[in-house]
């Protein structure tokens, strides 16, 4: 299983909870999962690497640094990942950024860059993906999870967040259907969730706390990992080319 995006930043977060990427990584491990942690943060790897070896029966995790907005480093962390785990059959692609506030204030320079790291990153994550685990290489088939955003579907004020989060379900679409019967492509879209990445958003915005959410509060990346778990599984082997919303119910609540 290849997580990209497994390491985590904790801006500067006091006793920071932990992100999506980590938890998933983690929970792979626990449910017996060979895990490969890339990140291009070399130190945030290590330290997921470190608590998936601290779950007991957990396989030594292949680590791998990579940029994979970059089509080199993409290339370059799946041959990596194949040849570390002896094969592949699981991707999820957990990678995103948000800058610019509003479309006046959003830079050309800022929108290709939070293009190239939260749409081509899971361009290349899907055309990589299939080819690894296509039976026409060898493979046996597999799945790929596209961690999006409830904000795919919401107005926000990070255009280029939100739009590059939308395009993902059109990837998504496009991606399942090149890679069906054998390799199933669907995405996640977490909603407000207790990440370090989070609580940094709200201390920007206190506006973000005063959301209302009818499950009565925010999710937490174990809930995101274990979405995540069931569309890598055998459990959701007729699920393919779909959005799985984890919101608390967000997208369809009253907004008052």
């Amino acid at each position: 299983m290849l997580v990209v995006g497994a390491g985590q930043d904790d801006h500067g977060i006091e006793d920071p909870p932990v992100g999506n990427g980590r938890a998933m990584s983690v929970l792979f491990a626990r449910e017996g999962a060979a895990v490969c942690l890339a990140d291009i943060d070399p130190g945030a790897a290590e330290a997921t690497a470190e608590l998936v070896r601290a779950e007991p029966g957990a396989s030594e995790p292949a680590v791998v640094v990579a940029d994979a907005a970059s089509e080199e480093g993409a290339a370059q962390m799946f041959s990596e990942a194949r040849e570390r785990l002896g094969g592949l059959d699981g991707v999820v692609m957990n990678l995103g950024i948000g800058a610019g506030l509003g479309l006046r204030g959003t830079s050309v320079e800022v929108w290709d860059r939070v293009m190239a790291v939260n749409l081509r990153s899971h361009f290349l994550g899907c055309r990589f993906g299939l080819d690894a685990m296509s039976p026409d290489g060898g493979a046996g088939g597999g799945a790929i999870v596209l961690i999006g955003s409830v904000a795919a579907r919401e107005v926000m004020p990070l255009p280029a967040y939100g739009a590059s989060k939308a395009a993902l379900e059109s990837l998504c679409r496009q991606a399942a259907v090149e890679g069906a019967p054998d390799v199933r492509v669907n995405v996640l879209h977490p909603g407000l969730i207790d990440t370090p990445l989070g609580r940094l958003a709200s201390q920007i915005s206190s506006l973000r706390e005063q959301v209302r959410i009818p499950a009565g509060r925010q999710g937490t990346a174990w809930e995101v990992a274990c979405a995540a778990l069931f569309l890598l599984s055998d459990e959701a082997s007729y699920v393919t080319g779909q959005a799985l919303l984890v919101d608390g119910g967000l997208s369809v609540g009253p907004r008052a």
